[in-house]
């Protein structure tokens, strides 16, 4: 469990209920525990409520927001969702063992035993009390939040290894929780705060000192960062995506100003932001005029930026260029491939500068620099033709892969690519237009279909089509690999884009494994055998 007690945890224990009949009296360790455990008004005080049933001189075991995480002596937050409401798991969290329940609403028939606290944002008080009783870890270590629409798990993933040094660095992201001792899988880029506090805590028991941390917009929006203190916060970029939450590209961008305004609770020391990006320098311009007391620095090949890049050059093997920041300048040959990449190493270079460290120093760790698992991975099978597997899947995303790997490919440039399902379905057209515009050749076909019907998907896509023979449908993702790896010759380059690291696919309530980076390995092989 991660941020949760074990259930054979002794102040889980402590908070068994009796059983019935002869009276039993408690043994010292039971009882030296509960009385040690703390208690609901150490986390929330009344004026913070909007209404109290109960007491809040209550001992609780601990935090909960998922009913069926719920053990004796447990705080229950009762959620509002987009999909389902908190309230309505209210009695299932009483009969596992809830002491008190913290909701938008105090139910009409309130269990008598617990303790009911009306509030008037559930999340915003989740996160409140998450950070007092994890001990705001925030605190004790230099947190760095990276948000924007593309190359947050790269730029995480760099600055994590930029920094690394004598102490640990936390991490999470898209692709894994590294917690300092343990690593494990991600479930979501930006957790909960109950989680995020909880992992920080981890962290900082661990001995990290830094966390590097991936901030999505829904992220910022449902309060899951509130009130946690950001070292740096680093803007990448805006394009569109999203759209089905946010409605406009104008409200998606003033979700992500709130990270570096000080309206998620607290202002960045240092802001780090994307010059070449015109949502950066809104936004540079913003934080200057609205937020004195938090440092600008920006980045990118514009000459005005304090860290930037001069003479790029980009080939299949490697990108090189000058760096220059305002005390001095250095050659650097990093192994990531394309334009986008040296922003967002720029990104990395520009936080751990602003963060005090010396570029020759860290710069000098990059070729150590293994890459992040589907960000523009090379698939090597013995095959006399360029696999990649990329986790783009926004058009602009499409459009900076496509667009640096046409500029370096001698021969044709196919693509295998799908939109998502229950996600903005504006953006599905415009994906179609880009892979027409750059590929020779495209297979589009599923991608995590989820509760939406292919078809649907398909037809949403075909809007966007400008040169149909150049293009397929395939629904079967497996096949449509197949397909394109039989097409692909001596000097082509094949992208398989939109699933990156994911090693499952989405179809409404099934999760099936599948892994393109495993599937293309399994196919290579299998065609080598049937040649030989």
């Amino acid at each position: 469990m991660i941020g949760y007690l074990t259930q054979n945890h002794a102040l889980i224990h402590a908070f068994q209920p009796r059983a019935t009949g002869s009276v039993r009296r408690a043994d010292p360790v039971s009882k030296r525990v509960f009385k040690m455990a703390p208690k609901l008004s150490d986390y929330l005080s009344e004026n913070e409520a909007i209404a109290v049933k109960g007491s809040l001189d209550r001992p609780i075991s601990g935090l909960v927001m998922d009913s069926r995480r719920v053990v004796p002596g447990t705080l229950f937050f009762a959620l509002p969702g987009l999909r389902s409401d908190g309230a309505s798991f209210i009695d299932e969290a009483v009969n596992r063992g809830a002491v008190a329940v913290i909701a938008e609403r105090i139910p009409t028939h309130a269990a008598a035993k617990v303790t009911f606290i009306q509030v008037a944002d559930a999340r915003a008080t989740l996160a409140r009390i998450a950070q007092r009783y994890y001990r705001f870890p925030d605190r004790d270590m230099q947190v760095v939040g990276v948000t924007g629409t593309n190359g947050k798990t790269t730029v995480t993933h760099l600055i994590k290894h930029f920094l690394n040094g004598d102490h640990r660095v936390g991490l999470l992201g898209t692709i894994n929780y590294d917690l300092g001792g343990r690593t494990v899988p991600s479930f979501k880029t930006t957790p909960e705060s109950l989680d995020i506090y909880g992992m920080l805590a981890q962290m900082r028991d661990a001995g990290c000192r830094q966390a590097v941390m991936e901030v999505s917009s829904h992220g910022i929006d449902q309060q899951r960062v509130l009130g946690l203190q950001f070292g740096a916060a680093v803007f990448t970029n805006l394009t569109r995506d999203h759209l089905d939450y946010h409605k406009s590209m104008e409200a998606y961008f003033d979700v992500k100003t709130r990270l570096f305004t000080g309206h998620t609770g607290a202002e960045p020391k240092v802001a780090i932001i994307n010059a070449d990006d015109p949502h950066g320098l809104r936004l540079a311009a913003k934080v200057n005029a609205d937020v004195p007391g938090v440092r600008v620095v920006t980045y990118g090949e514009s000459p005005e930026a304090h860290v930037r890049a001069e003479q790029v050059s980009l080939n299949f093997k490697n990108t090189t260029f000058k760096l220059v920041w305002p005390q001095g300048e250095m050659v650097v040959d990093s192994p990531l491939i394309g334009r986008y990449n040296v922003s967002n190493l720029l990104a990395a270079a520009a936080t751990a500068w602003g963060l005090g460290r010396d570029p020759q120093v860290f710069l000098a760790k990059l070729r150590a620099f293994k890459g992040v698992p589907g960000r523009m991975e090379r698939i090597e099978e013995g095959q006399d033709f360029n696999v990649l597997v990329d986790y783009a899947h926004t058009d602009d995303a499409l459009r900076n892969a496509l667009g640096m790997l046409r500029a370096i490919t001698p021969g044709r440039l196919l693509v295998v690519f799908g939109c998502g399902g229950n996600r903005d379905r504006t953006k599905r057209p415009l994906m179609v237009q880009a892979v027409q515009d750059y590929a020779d050749f495209a297979f589009a076909t599923a991608d995590n279909p989820r509760n939406e019907p292919l078809p649907q998907i398909f037809n949403d896509m075909q809007a966007g089509i400008t040169a149909p023979m150049k293009i397929t449908w395939i629904e079967d993702r497996r096949r449509a690999i197949s397909l394109a790896l039989d097409m692909a010759k001596p000097g082509d380059c094949l992208l398989i884009a939109g699933k990156g690291h994911e090693t499952y696919q989405e179809f409404a309530d099934t999760v099936s494994p599948f892994d393109d980076r495993q599937v293309v390995r399994e196919l290579i092989d299998i065609k080598q055998i049937q040649k030989g």
